[in-house]
């Protein structure tokens, strides 16, 4: 079982979408540290299965389901990147990000960052989505981006996933 970290929009949308994806095993959300950076981010750290899902569908996932070419205000609470763990994942996910760069107009700031620290956030946020999507920032804010999820990577979706996106629509 391989581990990653990722982040770029708030955890609760983040985990959401990891969570959807088939060969992901478990997505954990709160703060993650770079070793590089002192401040913490938002950011979910997923655990999965390369022989079902490969680090480079992840990454691309990933670029596709947040503002990955924007450097907005709220950057620095959701930084946009890829929290790596060895020097294996750090050479996949630069080859990732350069292949992946031609799918978007304006330069990615997606960053490959080396992990030093996570914080999980409280248990009531965890699996935040699929515990309750009727939830108003759910049906307002996540579905939409599952939605845009399931237009373009709908293969890549679990059953489960497929089947609560499809009831809030």
């Amino acid at each position: 079982m391989q581990r990653i970290g990722f982040g770029g929009s708030c955890y609760w949308c983040t985990e959401a979408i990891f969570r959807s994806l088939v060969g992901v095993e478990k997505v954990e959300q709160g703060w993650i540290q770079a070793k590089q950076l002192g401040d913490f981010a938002e950011g979910v750290i997923v655990a999965f299965d390369e022989s079902k899902i490969s680090l480079q569908s992840l990454i691309e996932i990933h670029l596709h389901t947040h503002s990955a070419t924007s450097e907005h205000a709220l950057r620095e609470k959701y930084r946009s990147a890829v929290y790596i763990l060895d020097g294996h994942q750090r050479l996949q996910a630069q080859e990732s990000l350069a292949l992946l760069q031609g799918d978007f107009e304006q330069p990615l700031v997606t960053q490959v960052l080396d992990f030093k620290d996570f914080k999980l956030s409280k248990p009531e946020y965890q699996d935040y989505y699929f515990s309750d999507p009727d939830k108003p920032f759910c049906v307002n804010v996540i579905t939409p981006k599952l939605r845009a999820l399931m237009d373009k990577f709908d293969n890549k979706l679990t059953n489960e996933a497929k089947s609560v996106i499809t009831k809030q629509s």
